[in-house]
């Protein structure tokens, strides 16, 4: 969904952030952000998860009501900034543009370079090219790192690119692999019967196997020094036993052996950009699932390289560099487990497991380098595996699901050693079941607000390609927003500024009478003007709706991306099964520490009130929360 985000690679010009020097404190707090904890499944296991259950015995436990819409990018920037989406502009993972419809990342976004000269085939940057995190508002740690104090945040989402003077952090969720794509696996394989090519988050590459070898092309950045943008690219050779299920993988002075149902370490590749000047460097993993009768071969998005990262992913930016010395090569990319695998049905369930430790085992290794190093000020970390592995297990493997709660319960043991220390410990959202999908614009459709003439088969390619807009007043895309096709806004808006409340009223009206035909259940819990729920002025890129479903709903995938499929609702029969993208007060969060909650209603934005007040500071005069301790 992030387009070219690699477009500005080589003419970012980075330099360490400046600060005033760090201002000892005796106070000390640590805060984990653990998305997607879930308060019911808390109450379920209590006694498997020993060291939360302390915590809320020592200290104090409540749900936390989550933002509008409950998507993780909308309410971890509530929690950073203390404002509502109005005042953040983050309105979901997706955003469209009204000029042209067209979705694009909400999180970031590329500036091209203004000047280029040309040299032969190349483009070569001369200034004016960067990197821009679209979130707006500071930071409970830019406030904090302006004081002087000791600031350490790692993997916050909606945190890329990392803004200079905020202390020690390391980008999350919104971070690209190298391809400028939010994750895009390879999966290569000689097997006749495999006859799909892409997939979502990924693509199947057909390989021929000749003399027990073959070659595996591992796809890049877009080369922006190159006028034609050609892909940067490199292969990797494969040597199959001829006798036993393994193969060794050679690319340049790396070798490695794998056997059957074995994952390597990280390996590295460096894309040349201008042979013998400029190449940027990648990291990724591979994993043998078979040799034989045929080869199959997943290889994970090539992340960026942390020790050479070839786009801005922390504060200072050697900072990345000293946590690659000192840890080894890491996960960069924001969401690193293999999801859209397990939904392709390329990785089983055992599979995606093996991979998501693997992620987790990862991250805890880096929570401990950090805890190990703190001293005074803030530690935050933030966890994804509780919500990763929620959306793949949620409902139907608990006992899976729970011993990945156990490994961060046993990290909130490890914390809670930490002598006279505030530790805060809270999630974005909680879970829910995902039963239907719900193709909100064949919705539109059906109810004579969009006219298509030819349903798309699959939505996820065709979006729009078929929408009259000449005749369409509104249209829904991202999980959970609806605009209108408004005139003076939209390309060839048909909706006057007479008529737009009369038109919002007359589809919230029908979305909450709204029944599943299969079912007779009502699909819509809630509707949100956000006109009317949203404080700031930043809505921009705003739906006009918003639509709260009912827990077991959710919009479907080809919705997200402006799709028009034929039927309205289907059961969701994917492997993704759990979610939140629902009524903020269907899936609220958690938030626990070992000190009383004076709020008997606590929200995401008293997070950061919270947090300054814990170091003496007021909150900034935009914040909208109130201090729960």
């Amino acid at each position: 969904m992030i387009r070219a985000l690699a477009g500005a690679i080589l003419v970012l010009v980075l330099t360490s952030c400046s600060r005033s020097p760090a201002r000892t404190t005796d106070r000390r707090m640590i805060v984990l952000g653990i998305d997607g904890m879930d308060p019911d499944f808390l109450e379920r296991h209590w006694q498997d998860l020993p060291n939360l259950n302390q915590l809320r015995k020592q200290g104090d436990f409540k749900r936390l009501a989550t933002t509008i819409p409950p998507q993780s990018p909308v309410a971890w920037s509530t929690v950073a900034t203390g404002l509502d989406p109005g005042g953040h502009g983050i309105y979901d993972f997706v955003h469209r543009d009204p000029e042209t419809r067209a979705p694009f990342s909400s999180m970031a976004d590329t500036k091209p370079p203004r000047w280029t000269v040309p040299l032969g085939p190349y483009l070569l940057p001369i200034a004016g090219g960067q990197m821009v995190n679209r979130r707006a508002g500071r930071t409970f740690w830019q406030i904090l790192a302006d004081k002087g104090l000791q600031v350490s945040v790692t993997r916050i989402p909606a945190n890329f690119p990392p803004a200079e003077n905020e202390g020690e952090t390391l980008a999350g969720m919104g971070t690209p692999d190298l391809e400028g794509s939010f994750g895009t696996f390879n999966f290569f394989t000689d097997d006749p019967s495999e006859l799909r090519t892409d997939v979502p988050g990924g693509r199947i590459v057909k390989i021929q196997v000749r003399d027990e070898s073959t070659s595996l092309r591992l796809l890049g950045p877009p080369n922006d020094l190159r006028k034609d943008r050609a892909v940067a690219s490199r292969e990797v050779a494969v040597y199959l036993d001829p006798t036993a299920e393994s193969a060794r993988f050679d690319l340049g002075d790396q070798q490695v052996i794998l056997h059957k149902a074995e994952w390597s370490d990280w390996m590295r590749a460096d894309f040349t950009l201008i042979p013998g000047l400029k190449s940027i460097s990648g990291i990724f993993r591979v994993y043998l699932q078979q040799a034989h009768p045929y080869v199959r071969i997943y290889v994970s998005p090539i992340n960026i390289d942390p020790e050479s990262p070839a786009l801005p992913i922390s504060t200072p930016v050697r900072y990345s560099r000293t946590l690659a010395n000192q840890l080894g090569p890491f996960y960069t990319q924001g969401i690193a487990e293999e999801t859209a695998a397990f939904r392709a049905g390329i990785f089983s369930k055992e599979e995606f497991l093996t991979q998501s430790r693997k992620v987790l085992a990862d991250s805890l290794r880096m929570f401990h380098y950090q805890l190990s190093r703190f001293s005074s000020g803030l530690l935050f970390y933030y966890f994804s595996s509780v919500d990763q592995n929620s959306h793949m297990l949620w409902g139907k493997y608990e006992s899976d699901l729970l011993e990945i709660y156990r490994g961060i319960d046993q990290a909130v043991g490890d914390a809670m050693h930490e002598r006279n220390t505030t530790m805060l410990i809270l999630s974005d959202h909680g879970f829910a079941p995902f039963n239907r999908a719900v193709h909100l614009n064949s919705w539109l459709r059906n109810e004579g607000f969009l006219t298509s003439d030819s349903p798309s088969a699959s939505g996820d390619q065709e979006g729009f390609a078929h929408v009259d807009w000449s005749s369409t007043r509104a249209y829904a895309l991202g999980l959970n927003g609806i605009y209108l096709n408004l005139e003076g806004r939209e390309h060839g808006g048909i909706v006057g500024f007479p008529e737009k409340q009369q038109v919002l009223d007359e589809i919230s009206k029908k979305l909450l009478a709204f029944r599943d035909p299969a079912t007779g259940e009502q699909v819509v819990d809630r509707v949100y003007s956000t006109a009317a729920v949203f404080r700031g002025h930043n809505l921009k890129y705003a739906p006009d709706l918003i639509v709260g479903f009912r827990r077991g709903y959710r919009a479907s995938w080809q919705t997200a991306l402006g799709g028009v499929p034929g039927p309205i609702i289907e059961a969701n029969d994917q492997a993704w099964i759990g979610d939140h993208c629902m009524a903020a007060d269907e899936v609220p969060g958690v938030v626990l520490s070992n000190r009383r909650i004076s709020v008997a209603d606590p929200q995401m934005a008293d997070i950061p009130v919270t947090i300054l007040k814990e170091f003496g500071l007021p909150a900034g005069s935009d914040m909208m929360g109130r201090p729960l301790l």
